[in-house]
């Protein structure tokens, strides 16, 4: 079945891409979902002007992802915590931790969802965080974690 994608799909499209899928697919999860319709010929035409429009927006945030990583790289962010004789911390530092503590030392605003942690960090010293604000746009943030 042609479906013209509404959103993007992860291993499949994006939006205003026309795309064949299987037909149990489209009428279980696409179609229900809202995710996209079934391509006619004016949906196709449609399809092509959503397309653009995305193709603008995408460009339009992965220029501001990387502004946010010219500015962010630079820095080291500071984070007090409190810590046991050894260094090791009472909880941890999570994605949130650091989001507040860059927005307070640098004002830019990030999503605690753009912080890749593998896990949380659980000492003080200095780390080194992954933030992909976009698909295309991954760089690493100084985190430096100082005993309270």
């Amino acid at each position: 079945m042609r479906i013209v994608l509404h959103e993007s799909v992860s291993g499949l499209g994006n939006r205003g891409d026309v795309v064949d899928v299987a037909d149990g697919y489209a009428r279980n999860f696409l179609l229900p979902k809202g995710l996209g319709q079934r391509a006619t010929s004016g949906v196709e035409a449609q399809a092509e002007t959503m397309r653009k429009a995305w193709q603008a927006k995408n460009a339009k945030d992965r220029e501001a992802a990387e502004e946010v990583a010219k500015t962010l790289v630079a820095k080291s962010i500071s984070i007090e915590a409190r810590a046991g004789a050894e260094g090791k911390l009472f909880g941890s530092v999570t994605a949130n931790d650091i989001v507040d503590a860059t927005l307070a030392q640098t004002g830019v605003e990030l999503d605690r969802k753009m912080i890749i942690l593998d896990e949380p960090i659980r000492a003080t010293g200095t780390h080194t965080v992954t933030a992909k604000p976009h698909d295309e746009v991954q760089f690493p943030i100084t985190v430096e974690v100082v005993e309270a």
